[in-house]
């Protein structure tokens, strides 16, 4: 548990930095003085500035707040990073180096420099998993190169497949048909076969996941919904397969488009669901249901976590340019508010708006980590 919590701390903290380390290359470049550039949250454990004229590096104190120079810190809580540059609360705007002195653009760019990062590290990351090879989902009747497997793609909830601790990802190895005697899968309709084969009865699978080969016993339903199947899941045929560096770029790029749009389309059928029945999907996590899907991930082997680092990357970037307030989109929102109006907000009104934001952020945060511990029984694990 310990080492999971590790990962996905640092896994968390990547990301977040690298988000922020977008707002401080843009803000560079577009002239705006940082006054700080941190890794972790405060308070700070270590902070040093660098002396433009000799080169020196040179440590600053833990509440050292006002230099003419950038300090870079390190900061005690492992949870990302920040960036603090200056007039970006709206004072200063006569200072040429200053946030609020710049052009509408100028400060877009800033803004949404970290949004661009996190769908750039995806797109490396994607990359990467291409070259070195994951498993990809083929068609049935397309012929590879390589052994294909039959993987497990989607569970439903409260199934007999989540009952005999299926995951996502899992890869079925084998059909026990008798004492001792296990059937090789080579298709899915080898095991479509087998469980229908044993509705109401008992089934066991060898389940691959990660190095562990695993048995799994469980009841495949008789009665069910069309749409589920007898055990409550979605098969998928699958083929691990590398791509030279060049082709690997270009799927890595398509890749991130896709999901973009299909987190896009969630985000949206989350909306409707909200405004037509009151409540959410069932598959919405906090950090809490995070950590939980990361365990899941690290069983399953290196690509896997490499590819939900990605999926994680990509969803920090499009929640952040969503147009609430407090996010990176909501004052994006009232930059282009001021461009079309002709003079800025009242500084007075669009703080007390990112607050509120912030707040409500907040509140929203803490339900779902608290259905999060309902959902996965994070009290009963521990005890």
């Amino acid at each position: 548990m310990f080492t999971i919590i590790i990962l996905f701390l640092v896994i968390l903290s990547v990301l977040v930095f690298v988000h922020e380390l977008g707002h401080f290359v843009a803000a560079r470049r577009a002239g705006m003085r940082v006054d700080e550039f941190g890794f972790g949250f405060p308070p700070r454990a270590l902070g040093v500035t660098k002396d433009p004229k000799t080169g020196t590096w040179r440590f600053v104190g833990a509440k050292t707040n006002r230099r003419p120079r950038t300090i870079y810190s390190i900061n005690w809580i492992p949870l990302g990073g920040f960036v603090r540059i200056k007039g970006e609360d709206g004072a200063g705007r006569t200072a040429e180096d200053s946030f609020a002195n710049k052009s509408g653009l100028a400060r877009i760019v800033v803004l949404s420099a970290g949004v661009i990062m996190n769908f750039l590290l995806a797109w490396v990351i994607f990359a990467v998993v291409f070259m070195i090879g994951a498993p990809q989902a083929v068609d049935s009747d397309e012929q590879v190169s390589g052994d294909t497997f039959v993987q497990i793609g989607r569970i439903v909830p409260d199934s007999p497949a989540e009952e005999m601790g299926i995951r996502i990802g899992d890869t079925i190895l084998g059909l026990h048909v008798e004492d001792n005697k296990w059937l090789r899968t080579r298709s899915i309709s080898d095991v479509q076969e087998y469980i229908g084969e044993r509705q109401g009865e008992e089934a066991k699978l060898l389940i691959q996941r990660g190095d562990e080969q695993l048995p799994l016993v469980g009841t495949p339903r008789s009665e069910y919904p069309e749409d589920e199947g007898a055990l409550g899941v979605e098969l998928v045929r699958t083929s691990v397969t590398s791509y030279p560096w060049y082709e690997a770029i270009w799927r890595g790029l398509m890749t991130v488009f896709m999901l973009i749009g299909a987190i896009l389309a969630a985000f949206g059928n989350l909306i409707k669901m909200l405004f037509t029945t009151g409540s959410a999907p069932a598959d919405i996590a906090g950090p809490v249901g995070i950590a939980f899907y990361t365990k899941q991930v690290a069983d399953l082997g290196f690509t896997y976590v490499l590819q939900f680092a990605a999926i994680l990357s990509v969803n920090l970037g499009i929640i952040n340019i969503l147009p609430i307030p407090a996010l990176d989109g909501g004052r994006v929102v009232f930059v282009l508010i001021e461009m079309i109006k002709g003079s800025p907000v009242s500084q007075r009104f669009e703080q007390a708006t990112h607050s509120i934001g912030f707040v409500l952020l907040l509140l929203l945060m803490a339900v779902i980590t608290f259905y999060d511990f309902i959902r996965f029984d994070i009290l009963g694990r521990f005890l």
